[in-house]
């Protein structure tokens, strides 16, 4: 019942700046967090940042200080504002809602980004 649709990806510079955007569409009740996951190649998907329906925010260590998450609830969407980039943050960038209630999770389709020079 939930889709959720990533833009803002691509390439950029060390010490660049690029901003993700995620649009939620569907049915969602009770509470849900939404937040930014990530996966190398090679590597196990991880968290980047995730805000909770309390506004509550929480960050990978990797990248406390450089980026940060905004969610609006009216309009289901969450950004991630992510500065200061690293090469080690190239990834691919998923976007999830967790519904608490069901214990259900969504993904979008997942968006690139590179950091390189």
């Amino acid at each position: 019942q939930v889709q959720l649709v990533e833009s803002g990806g691509g390439l950029v510079q060390p010490g660049g700046s690029l901003r993700l955007s995620c649009a939620a569409s569907g049915s969602m009740f009770g509470f849900y967090a939404m937040g930014w996951y990530r996966q190398a190649p090679g590597k196990q998907r991880g968290l980047v940042a995730v805000e909770s329906s309390g506004g509550s925010t929480n960050y990978a260590d990797s990248v406390k200080g450089r980026f940060t998450i905004s969610r609006d609830t009216a309009k289901n969407t969450v950004d991630l504002q992510m500065n200061n980039l690293k090469p080690e943050d190239t990834a691919v960038y998923y976007c999830n809602v967790r519904v608490f209630t069901t214990s259900s999770n969504y993904w979008g389709q997942g968006t690139q980004v590179t950091v390189s020079s």
